[in-house]
């Protein structure tokens, strides 16, 4: 994947222009990695097709998604990618399965969905509806529904941040676990350190929507938030 955007932004701290250039490598986690109001989840929309930039391109596997000079701009349903935001967007009247099966591509067998509630361990609430799900298992659920349509690209929105302690760490595992089982193209957007390092193969850190470095999370993230992960 290759991004190169530009978009002028209006967040609290006052207006950003931001200007990013980066390349994914196919099966890679990579991590966008910054404060809060540097941008990440701007660049998330952008190239799930949510918000449109001002300038650039957006190229996954040699098809352009975006080209400003060329006038295109692919709808969200013709992107091939799978996104999990913050605030999960669960379908309160259907079930786990129902949840998950509603990301299946039309060609794609049911068993998908088995195989996804066993990773996640959900098998058991498969016909629980989301209200009474805790929020580490409507986390799953989300990422469930993400994966089931096997996406080329698989955008991951603080995934972990509502989470306790304990429950963090177990949701980087199936995280992980689920990226390289499929051998997913995933970008992580995160303000947490320790979730960089523990995930990333990449990381790209931003600020004011600008890049500051990049490069392995262990070569440009701070030795004192990887001496805590020892």
């Amino acid at each position: 994947m290759t991004v190169d955007i530009r978009k002028q932004l209006h967040a609290g701290s006052g207006r950003i222009a931001m200007e990013l250039q980066f390349d994914i490598r196919n099966g890679e986690l990579f991590a966008l990695f910054g404060p809060s109001g540097a941008g990440k989840t701007s660049v998330a929309r952008m190239i799930a097709g949510l918000l449109a930039p001002d300038e650039g391109r957006i190229i996954v596997d040699n098809q352009l998604w975006f080209d400003q000079l060329q006038a295109v701009n692919l709808p969200p349903q013709r992107r091939d990618v799978g996104v999990v935001f913050q605030e999960y967007a669960l379908f309160p009247n259907m079930t786990v399965r129902e949840n998950v099966a509603y990301g299946l591509k039309k060609e794609q067998p049911e068993n998908v969905v088995d195989e996804l509630l066993d990773i996640m361990e959900l098998g058991k609430m498969e016909k629980v509806k989301p209200a009474m799900l805790s929020g580490g298992q409507k986390q799953r659920v989300a990422l469930a529904r993400a994966l089931a349509r096997r996406p080329k690209v698989l955008l991951l929105d603080e995934p972990t941040s509502a989470l306790d302690a304990a429950l963090r760490v177990r949701m980087q595992h199936y995280i992980r676990t689920v990226h390289d089982q499929h051998q997913m193209t995933t970008l992580l957007i995160t303000h947490d350190v320790t979730e960089v390092i523990r995930l990333a193969d990449r990381v790209l850190v931003i600020e004011q929507g600008n890049v500051v470095t990049q490069g392995a999370a262990r070569d440009v993230l701070p030795l004192d938030d990887l001496r805590s992960l020892l």
